[in-house]
Formats: C-alpha cells, sequence, structure tokens
C-alpha cells in the first residue's frame, strides 16, 4: 500500500487559541464540573479517592463540552438547564474509566504527569474502580427516560472493550495496517467522541439526520483526535504533553506515523523497528533514530494530513446547522484538535 499525502479538507484552518475557548466556555466548564462532582460519590470513600485521582487530575472536559454544544446546536441552549450538564458527565465518567483499565493493560508509566492510578493502588483496585465508573456512567444515562441515550452508550462501552482487545491482539501479532489501526481508534476513541455528540443531540430531541449528523461529526473528530494525540507521542514538549516522549513506542504500540515509517523504510531499517516495537526495549537512541526515520519516510507528515482531512469532513457534517455561537463553537474546537499541542 503506498502512503501519499491526504489532501486536507477545503475549508481554511484556523489556528484556535485555547485560551480563547475557555474563556468563552468558562461558565460551561463551571457547570460541567458541578456536575462531575454531584454524580460521581460513591458510599465507599476508597473508591471515591481513587475515582477522583483520574476525574480531577486536569482533564479538558473535552467530551462533555461537546455533549453540551451538541445540544445546544440543537436547540437546547437554556442556560439554565441542569439536564444537559448531568448528561455531559457521562462521557468523562467512560472516558475515565478506559483511562483506568488502559493503564493496567499497557503497563502505563505516566497519566497526565502523574503516576497511573494502578501504581498507587495496584491493579485490582484501578480495574475495579474502573468498572464503577462504567456502571455510574450507564446508570446515569438510564435516568434521563429516554431509551436512545441509554442504548448509545451502552454501545459505546462495547465499542470501547472490542478496542481494547484488538489492541491486545496486534500486539501478540502486528498486521502494521492502517486498516487495523484505524479499527482500534474508531472504537477505542472516535466511539466515545462520536456518542458525546450523539446523546447532546438525542438530549434535545433532533431529527434523526440531525442526531446522524452530530454523531458523525464525533467520529471523525474523534479520529483525527487519537491521530494528533499519536503524532504528538513523538513531536510534544514532555512537560505539556504530561507522559514521557516515545511513550506509545515503549508500550509496542503501533501508531500512524509508525505504520508508514514501515512501509516505506529500508529493509534494514524495517526489521530494526519492528524489533524495537516488538521487544518494547526502546531506549533513547531508539527513539532519536526513530524520530529521524519518521523524517525521512513522512510519517509524521502523513499522519498530521490525515488528521487535517478528518477535521474536514467533521466540520462538513454540520454545515446544514444554523450558524450561531454553538456552531462556530464546534467548528473552532475542531480546528483546536488539529493544532493543539498536548
Amino acid at each position: 500500500m503506498g502512503y501519499e499525502v491526504p489532501i486536507a479538507s477545503h475549508h481554511s484552518a484556523q489556528i484556535i487559541n485555547l485560551n480563547e475557548i475557555l474563556t468563552r466556555c468558562k461558565p460551561d466548564f463551571q457547570r460541567i464540573e458541578q456536575s462531575m462532582k454531584s454524580h460521581f460519590s460513591s458510599h465507599l470513600p476508597f473508591v471515591n479517592e481513587v475515582s477522583g485521582y483520574i476525574l480531577f487530575s486536569g482533564g479538558k472536559r473535552f467530551r462533555p463540552l461537546l455533549t453540551v454544544y451538541a445540544a445546544r446546536i440543537c436547540g437546547r441552549d437554556d442556560p439554565g438547564d441542569n439536564e444537559v450538564y448531568d448528561l455531559s458527565v457521562v462521557p468523562e465518567y467512560l472516558h475515565a474509566a478506559s483511562l483506568l483499565h488502559d493503564d493496567v493493560v499497557d503497563e502505563g508509566i505516566l497519566r497526565r504527569g502523574r503516576p497511573p492510578a494502578y501504581k498507587v493502588w495496584g491493579n485490582k483496585a484501578a480495574v475495579l474502580v474502573g468498572d464503577y465508573l462504567y456502571a455510574r456512567a450507564i446508570d446515569l444515562a438510564s435516568s434521563f427516560g429516554n431509551v436512545k441515550i441509554a442504548q448509545a452508550i451502552a454501545k459505546t462501552v462495547a465499542l470501547m472493550a472490542e478496542g481494547e482487545v484488538i489492541q491486545l491482539l496486534e500486539a501478540k501479532t502486528p498486521s502494521y495496517k492502517e486498516r487495523s489501526y484505524m479499527e482500534v481508534i474508531d472504537r477505542k476513541t472516535a466511539s466515545l467522541i462520536s456518542v458525546s455528540c450523539r446523546i447532546g443531540a438525542l438530549l434535545a430531541g433532533a431529527s434523526q439526520d440531525n442526531v446522524e449528523r452530530l454523531a458523525e461529526f464525533g467520529r471523525y473528530l474523534g479520529r483525527a483526535f487519537q491521530i494528533i494525540d499519536d503524532v504528538l507521542d513523538y513531536t510534544a514538549d514532555v512537560k505539556e504533553l504530561g507522559k514521557g516522549l516515545g511513550t506509545d513506542l515503549a508500550e509496542g504500540k503501533v501508531t500512524l506515523p509508525l505504520i508508514v515509517a514501515l512501509e516505506k523504510a529500508a529493509p534494514k531499517d524495517k526489521n530494526r523497528l519492528k524489533g524495537i516495537l516488538e521487544n518494547k526495549n526502546a531506549d533513547y537512541r531508539d527513539l532519536s533514530w526513530i524520530l529521524e526515520l519518521l523524517e525521512q519516510t513522512g510519517g509524521i507528515e502523513y499522519a498530521r494530513a490525515k488528521a487535517l482531512s478528518f477535521i474536514g469532513q467533521a466540520v462538513e457534517r454540520i454545515q446544514p446547522f444554523k450558524q450561531g455561537p454553538a456552531k462556530s463553537l464546534l467548528e473552532d474546537l475542531s480546528w483546536f484538535v488539529a493544532y493543539r499541542k498536548k
């Protein structure tokens, strides 16, 4: 398979300032945070301690914000509407639960600049508290009297689990194919960002066409989000990223930049790279060599362009909606994903 650099969308990509978005959405973030704290409480203090460690460790609240603005673009825009903010908590609980489980499976080293929960409390505690957060999310999603919301969340939990299983199988017998990579990120990342948008539209009582438009918007945005995340593993400032540079490499994860490098590299380089990935034995010299290889083969350039193409497709999905603050913010968030630094 050849790897031509994808053509980005015809939309003009603006580099969006995160501080500007934070300022515009400050009241929403405050309300999301209030709902986060009011719904996660367990009668077991230990569960609260472990849950709080991951839930309140500096996450961007990207998914809850998408839920709020998906509802808003569909006409549910009352600032005093508590239900919208309560619903926005659901995807963040799912995300936190997946991080707890993923770090155990992947033997993660850092999470948001701190040791992951399993290193603090052990594997069993991290898995069990992750189970609690999944259950809490499903319970909360079922409380809105809308079976489609509950079904969407349950389906997403299953997709996320499938994604983790596929990734586990890929780690044992890697295919080094872009198709396999996309299968994983569609389930693990894109499905959750997609459902964050879907449930907001469902709560707003949107038409089926508009629900699907927003779900597709989220799916393309989620693909781009993960691809950029994988690029940042090789290009970001370590302090900004909150994890060690080359963490994915150390864990043997085959990401899109590496897939391109494996396709285009000379046989000797390809064998060396496969050996590093399969043995998970990378050191700083290996990382430096791989960065040079990614530069030579265009792996980073291809991945960035692919992400931009998905962003363009995402933004196209919401063009039929009426222009206004909600649509403008969703567009700005999309382009921010493409140019984020962490």
